[in-house]
C-alpha cells in the first residue's frame, strides 16, 4: 500500500500563513483540551454536567475574553481567538460555548458598552475564570425575534426593577453575572445583573438531547432591584445585543471547522483499520467517496474561516459576511458529522467515538446565535436590497 500525499488536515499549508503567536494558541489550546478536557468530557456529556473546574485553566490560558483589550484581558487579534475555538470545539461544543458566551456574550458588551466601574469590577475576575457571565436575550417566546421581548425594566426613584424571563442561556446556573436585556420606556437596554440578587433565579434546563456537557438555564427575574448605576451606560437599542451577538458568531464558524476536523479524524483513522471482506474499509470506493466529501467540506470550511478572520482583524468584516460563515461552516459540519457516523457504523453511535457527540451538539449550534433561516434571509437581504422578514 502507498503512503498517503496530501495533507488531511491542512492540504493548502494554511498554518504556515500564521503567525508565531497564533500558532502558539493553536498548540496550547489543542494540548489542554486533548490533555485535560477531552478525559473529562465523555462522563460529563453522559451526566448532562459541565466541567466547571476547567473554567480557572482556561482563565490562565488566558482563553477567557482573549480578544478584548485591557483589565487582565490577553488582546489577542481575531484569528488567534478564532483558533482557539476551533481547538475547543474539537473536544466539545460545550467547551467552545462556555469561553463564547463568557467572552464574548458577556465580558463583551461590558467592555464594549459598560462605565468604568462595570468594567473594573468584572472584567479581570471573568478573565481569571474566577467569576462567570451569561447572556440574557432569548426569551421562551422570542427567539429570533429579540425586538418582541417581554422583560422590562422601570423605573423605582433612582433604582431599576426587572421583570420577566430568559431562556436557552448558557452557563446561566453556575454564573455569577449576567448581562441581561429589557425593554426601558427608552428602548431596549442592557443590565449588569449579580445572580445572587434578590429575585434573580436560574432554572436549569433538563433532558438535553444536545448540548450536554454544558449548563443550559432559563432565567426568571421577579422583582429585580438593580441601582441605577447596573444598566450599561453607553449603548440603546438592539444594536447592543445584536453586537454581542455577532461577536459570538465569528467564534462559532471557528468552532464549527474543529467539530467538522474531530468527526472526520475519527472517520479517516476508523477507515484505516477497521476490516471488512479482508481488508480495510478505507480501500473500497464508496467508503473513499465519502472521506473525500468530507476533506473537501472541511477545507472549504477552513478556508472561509481563515479569510474571515484575516478580514476581522483588517477592520473590513461584516455581519453579512458573518452569516456566511455561520451559516455554511456549521452546515458543512453537520453534513460530515452525519457522513462520519455512517463510517464508522454502530460504533459510531457510542462515546468511545466522538462523532455522535459532536452530531447532537451541532444541531444546537445550528440553532443558536441565529438559524438556518434568519442568516438565508440576512444574505438574501444582502444580495437583493429587499428584506424578507416580514
Amino acid at each position: 500500500m502507498s503512503q498517503p500525499t496530501i495533507d488531511p488536515f491542512d492540504p493548502l499549508g494554511l498554518e504556515a500563513e500564521l503567525s508565531d503567536e497564533e500558532r502558539l494558541v493553536a498548540e496550547s489550546t489543542r494540548r489542554f483540551v486533548r490533555e485535560r478536557a477531552l478525559p473529562e468530557v465523555p462522563r460529563h456529556f453522559e451526566a448532562g454536567t459541565f466541567p466547571v473546574e476547567l473554567a480557572k485553566e482556561l482563565g490562565e490560558l488566558g482563553l477567557l475574553g482573549m480578544h478584548l483589550q485591557g483589565y487582565g484581558c490577553a488582546g489577542t487579534n481575531a484569528v488567534s481567538y478564532g483558533l482557539a475555538c476551533l481547538e475547543l470545539e474539537a473536544g466539545d461544543s460545550g467547551l467552545r460555548s462556555f469561553v463564547s458566551v463568557q467572552g464574548s456574550l458577556a465580558m463583551f458588551p461590558i467592555w464594549r458598552y459598560g462605565s468604568e466601574e462595570q468594567k473594573e469590577r468584572w472584567l479581570p475576575a471573568m478573565a481569571r475564570g474566577e467569576a462567570i457571565g451569561c447572556f440574557g436575550l432569548t426569551e421562551p417566546d422570542h427567539g429570533s425575534d429579540p425586538s418582541g421581548m417581554r422583560t422590562r425594566a422601570r423605573r423605582d426613584g433612582d433604582d431599576w426593577i426587572l421583570d420577566g424571563a430568559k431562556l436557552w442561556i448558557t452557563n446561566g446556573g453556575i454564573a455569577q453575572v449576567a448581562v441581561v436585556w429589557a425593554q426601558t420606556d427608552d428602548g431596549i437596554r442592557g443590565f449588569v445583573v449579580p445572580t445572587d440578587t434578590p429575585g434573580f433565579e436560574a432554572r436549569d434546563v433538563g433532558h438535553k438531547l444536545s448540548l450536554r456537557a454544558s449548563v443550559t438555564s432559563e432565567l426568571v427575574l421577579t422583582d429585580v432591584r438593580l441601582p441605577a448605576d447596573a444598566v450599561l451606560p453607553d449603548v440603546v437599542g438592539l444594536k447592543g445585543p445584536l453586537s454581542c451577538l455577532n461577536e459570538a458568531r465569528f467564534g462559532i464558524l471557528w468552532g464549527a471547522v474543529g467539530a467538522a476536523r474531530a468527526c472526520f479524524e475519527a472517520a479517516l483513522d476508523y477507515a484505516g483499520t477497521r476490516e471488512q471482506f479482508g481488508q480495510p474499509i478505507a480501500g473500497f470506493q464508496l467508503t473513499q467517496r465519502k472521506l473525500v466529501e468530507m476533506f473537501l467540506a472541511l477545507t472549504k470550511a477552513a478556508m472561509l474561516a481563515h479569510r474571515l478572520g484575516r478580514m476581522k482583524d483588517a477592520g473590513t468584516l461584516t455581519k453579512d459576511l458573518v452569516s456566511i460563515g455561520k451559516l455554511d461552516n456549521v452546515r458543512a459540519a453537520l453534513e460530515i458529522a452525519r457522513t462520519a457516523r455512517g463510517v464508522l457504523g454502530a460504533n459510531g453511535i457510542t462515546l468511545e467515538y466522538p462523532v455522535m457527540r459532536h452530531a447532537a451538539n451541532l444541531e444546537s449550534v445550528a440553532t443558536y446565535e441565529g438559524t438556518e433561516e434568519i442568516h438565508t434571509l440576512t444574505l438574501g437581504r444582502a444580495l437583493t436590497g429587499l428584506s424578507a422578514f416580514t
